[in-house]
């Protein structure tokens, strides 16, 4: 499409167009990810959080060209030679974009929704078709409203198949987008509780979910839902073919279902196939994935057969350590030019490693790519910094003499390269492993990972992002905010949420001690850091790294005055004024503000950033009246400072609680501590966080002990009743406290809490789960949703800072992104 094109597709309030002839090759709704400025059109979002017009003018510079606004023309006229399209509303007119774009194309498009499995099902069918299509599909799960479009925008006259996920989590969301995918085949995998509150009932959601098909021909589903069933025969849904599937009475009739071994066998219409899983949800979706193949033309064999190619999908990227001190970004679970296009982008924020490399297979449809895709794709790895490619398979080895990186390898397949991995040098890289399926890159990952625990945490960067927004939510787009990521991120870890933080805008870090900022330096974080906890002894080493102390006596003013005349070619060296106003642990007192101004004055070797306090109990609305006086009594003191002072200072007194609670008094800035990471003692608010945190492990083994038997030591639990036990590998020196012991901790086994019996050892501890089908191998949540750290602390009288922080360096954190 050309902008003259566009323009005439959605519905244009005013316009500046200097170009109208100029084609339009890329969407783009976030500033951080544009590679190639030629042939991009940015839509400039207005969100409660964020605005997407405070980054036009970067973009211009960038060489960005086009955009879609809902400010007024007249805020970028200084741009010159832009195409600048204003409309009411920036999302509908992406969205009539995609529509527009999707009715260029006739091949058959399936459409999927449904409250769980939407992903997994469009990935397996991309798995199980791909060597009979060329597919294109929603890059992991882009099902929202803003999702859609930007999926359907790629698809191509090349294409045979396409395959979109959509997701709604509100009432009249489906409309726009089954005017965008108009599939015609639909699938609904199932209908559950999943953003219920905002549905008066779970009809209202079904039909809502309904709406996808309302230009379908044919639907497949579940007939054993009697609520999917029975609006279904509705004459509303008439004109579509319905097909369905299910244990009773369907058209596709599963007459038999038995575990083999890992396996599941599933008879249907006297067919018998062989599901490599056991688990509910994943035969349910293997069902829907046989089914849709079987709509299409496919026969059983074929199908049976290739379903041995599918293994679980790991939706979201994995970042963990690695050895040699690298960090590991596994991707491996599919690869297209549009997941790698993302993946290549998130690889550019991790700054704390300076060399980055990527090991990479043949693309799913690797035949279908010419010499000038890859010369392409060695400009876009160029563009990325990429200094070293490690490339698998047939394809790329014809292509090698393509590729201009600095350090390139080439080998034909996986085993050649798990035979040579070791000769390698990742020290201090960034690994960025992208790879088809069928390549089975996940024996690479295991091979490069530094730690095989079977313990491990996983760290959602997308929920701590959701968090962080929510809390935006409260202050003026104006107001900054600093993040506490002090002990290590309340023990959740260090670069790689706060280099997500920083992608996100965030003003200031927070630490506890000097070492903290100064391990984060060395993993080149450079946004301001405040050190909470400074020490007199370490200014020395703050200077050095630039690091900003809190100041709240005249002795370590001194301290500090005395290392900086060590250093006269530091001028203005940025320093944060603690005050107190009630909370009495640290900070100067209104009768010392008189002889600090003459120090400071005295020394213009020293600038105040900031000055702040530390409100003593503002979750507790019996204090407000307290709380209240804080306030004042930092108004009153900050303004006596900031009245002196010739230069602008900030001023910030709100923690977490008083973001929520007091958020008039956000002054300058903010400061956001444990509701970053999910917790908040007030359900009301914690209804709005998404769970962060989850401490997750296997069972290693399942025992049979009879009545009358001891477990564990000291013999302090007598088994009263013939039980079956699973023993885990987690014990207190992972930090699982010994408090958890006979009772006390509860843990999440096949969706149920189950009790820990005995005494909590060292490496490991026992579990109660008689009743249930356990095996070993079954995963445990000891931390997670459902029972969260909030939820277990509470059952010991501690809270889940205690349990986050005590959480030993011998359990991995594995860092997942969407």
């Amino acid at each position: 499409m050309t902008i003259d094109q566009i323009s005439s597709i959605i519905q244009v309030q005013d316009a500046d167009i200097t170009n109208p002839k100029m084609p339009v090759t890329a969407l783009c709704i976030d500033s951080r990810k544009v590679s190639n400025p030629s042939g991009l059109l940015f839509f400039a979002i207005k969100t409660n959080q964020n605005d997407g017009h405070r980054y036009i003018e970067d973009l211009y510079k960038k060489g960005v060209r086009n955009f879609i606004i809902t400010a007024p023309l007249s805020d970028f006229s200084h741009l010159k030679n832009g195409n600048f399209l204003q409309v009411n509303n920036a999302i509908e007119a992406l969205q009539s974009i995609a529509s527009s774009h999707r009715r260029q194309f006739d091949y058959p498009v399936i459409g999927i929704t449904g409250s769980n499995g939407k992903t997994i099902v469009k990935e397996w069918l991309n798995i199980m078709m791909s060597s009979d299509h060329h597919i294109v599909r929603s890059p992991d799960s882009y099902n929202s409203q803003i999702g859609v479009p930007l999926s359907v925008w790629q698809m191509r006259k090349e294409h045979t198949l396409g395959i979109f996920e959509a997701g709604i989590s509100q009432p009249g969301e489906m409309t726009a987008i089954a005017n965008i995918i108009r599939p015609t085949i639909g699938i609904l995998t199932n209908i559950g509780m999943a953003h219920a509150q905002f549905f008066s009932s779970i009809e209202e959601k079904l039909q809502e979910k309904l709406r996808l098909f309302a230009h379908a021909e044919k639907l497949i589903f579940n007939n054993d839902n009697p609520l999917i069933r029975e609006t279904l025969e509705k004459d509303a849904y008439s004109h579509i073919q319905r097909i369905s599937w299910g244990y009773q009475d369907a058209e596709y009739l599963i007459s038999n279902q038995e575990r083999q071994g890992n396996s599941t066998l599933v008879t249907i219409c006297d067919f018998v196939y062989k599901i490599p899983f056991v688990d509910a949800a994943s035969v349910e979706n293997a069902i829907h994935v046989i089914i849709t193949m079987l709509v299409l033309g496919y026969k059983p064999d074929v199908i049976n057969e290739r379903l041995d190619s599918l293994t679980p999908i790991h939706m979201r990227m994995a970042i963990q350590e690695g050895r040699q001190h690298s960090l590991i970004l596994d991707d491996a679970y599919s690869l297209d030019w549009t997941s790698l296009t993302v993946a290549l982008n998130y690889l550019d924020t991790q700054t704390q490693m300076p060399n980055k490399t990527l090991i990479i297979s043949d693309f799913e449809q690797a035949g279908t790519l010419q010499k000038s895709d890859y010369t392409r794709l060695n400009e876009l790895l160029l563009k990325h910094h990429i200094g070293k490619l490690i490339a698998v398979g047939e394809e790329f080895c014809q292509h090698k003499l393509d590729f201009t990186i600095p350090k390139t390898y080439f080998y034909p397949n996986t085993e050649s390269l798990l035979s040579d991995l070791a000769s390698f040098n990742f020290t201090y890289e960034a690994v960025l492993i992208k790879g088809a399926r069928n390549f089975h890159f996940e024996d690479i990952v295991h091979r490069l990972l530094h730690k095989t625990h079977l313990t491990t945490l996983n760290v959602s960067l997308p929920a701590i992002v959701h968090n962080l927004h929510y809390f935006r939510s409260f202050i003026k787009p104006e107001t900054k905010m600093v993040a506490m990521v002090k002990a290590l991120s309340y023990g959740l870890g260090d670069a790689e949420i706060i280099n997500e933080l920083i992608n996100q805008k965030i003003d200031y870090l927070a630490v506890a001690y000097t070492d903290e900022g100064v391990r984060l330096r060395k993993r080149h974080i450079n946004t301001p850091i405040i050190v909470l906890g400074a020490e007199a002894h370490s200014f020395e080493s703050m200077v050095l790294n630039r690091l900003e102390p809190e100041i709240f006596n005249f002795y370590y003013l001194q301290e500090l005055i005395g290392v900086l005349h060590e250093h006269p070619e530091i001028t203005e060296f940025p320093i944060h004024i603690k005050l107190d106003t009630g909370m009495h642990r640290l900070g100067f007192d209104k009768e010392d503000l008189p002889h600090l101004l003459k120090v400071l004055e005295e020394n213009p070797c020293l600038r105040v950033a900031s000055t702040f306090s530390h409100l003593a109990a503002a979750e507790d609305p019996a204090e407000d009246d307290f709380t209240r006086l804080q306030i004042k009594r930092f108004e009153e003191m900050s303004g006596i400072l900031r009245n002196a002072l010739p230069y602008p200072i900030l001023r910030h007194i709100l923690n977490t609680a008083g973001i929520l609670r007091f958020s008039e008094a956000q002054f300058d800035m903010v400061r956001l501590g444990i509701g970053l990471y999910g917790f908040f003692d007030m359900p009301e608010i914690q209804a709005n966080l998404q769970n962060v945190a989850t401490l997750k492990t296997l069972i290693t083994q399942v025992k049979r002990i009879p009545q009358g038997e001891t477990i564990g030591y000291n013999r302090s639990f007598k088994v009263d009743h013939d039980m079956q036990v699973a023993i885990i590998p987690i014990g207190y020196a992972d930090g699982y406290p010994r408090e958890f012991s006979n009772g006390k901790g509860l843990v999440m086994v096949r969706g149920q809490l189950v009790p820990v019996v005995g005494k909590i050892c060292m490496d490991m501890c026992m579990l109660d789960v008689t009743g249930l089908s356990v095996h070993e191998g079954d995963e445990v949540i000891v931390y997670g949703e459902g029972n969260t750290a909030q939820d277990a602390a509470r059952r010991i009288g501690h809270i889940s800072y205690d349990l986050l922080t005590s959480l030993s360096s011998r359990v991995p954190r594995i860092y997942v992104k969407e």
